[in-house]
């Protein structure tokens, strides 16, 4: 309810919660997270509606949907009410100006995380930063460096894979 910079800045806090209490195991969590990011929909939604339904089946999945939705919707829901009157404020365009960095850490440290839980190296750390760089510097929809990931692992698991060895 009070994390900022999004999804991402809040896997760390999801996954001590969900670990600490003993409901998965680190392992079971990547994997979880790992299955999220291919589905439609807010990631800690998604995660909590897995978690649920681990613990309690479809009751549980329902309960641990709306934990995670209504607290988020009542405190966006409060602050489009109460923004309208402070939007012009030059203090509070200076604390979202200073909180920009504290964001932008709070992002890169669950996708470094998440690079060592996957154990991800050499060759597939190039492609991650030259994902970031074509999207950032030459203005590529993100859509498309997903299809090109998509085409560029279909080649590489049915074509390559076999006369290499799978040494990638």
């Amino acid at each position: 309810m009070f994390t900022i910079g999004g999804g991402y800045a809040m896997i760390p806090l999801i996954e001590r919660e969900i670990v600490n209490k003993g409901w998965l195991d680190s392992k079971d969590f990547m994997d979880i997270f790992a299955v999220t990011q291919s589905l439609p929909g807010v990631f800690a939604v998604n995660i909590s509606i897995f978690v649920g339904y681990r613990l309690r089946k479809i009751k549980g999945s329902i309960i641990c949907a709306l934990g995670s939705i209504l607290p988020a919707f009542a405190v966006m829901l409060s602050i489009a009410v109460f923004f309208t009157h402070f939007q012009d404020n030059v203090w509070v365009s200076k604390i979202f100006n200073g909180i920009r960095p504290a964001v932008v850490a709070l992002i890169l440290v669950p996708c470094i995380h998440t690079a060592r839980a996957v154990r991800l190296r050499g060759l597939n750390i190039i492609f991650v930063i030259a994902g970031a760089l074509l999207i950032w510097l030459a203005g590529i929809s993100p859509a498309y460096i997903v299809l090109g990931a998509i085409v560029g692992g279909l080649v590489y698991t049915f074509w390559i894979k076999e006369k290499i060895g799978g040494k990638i």
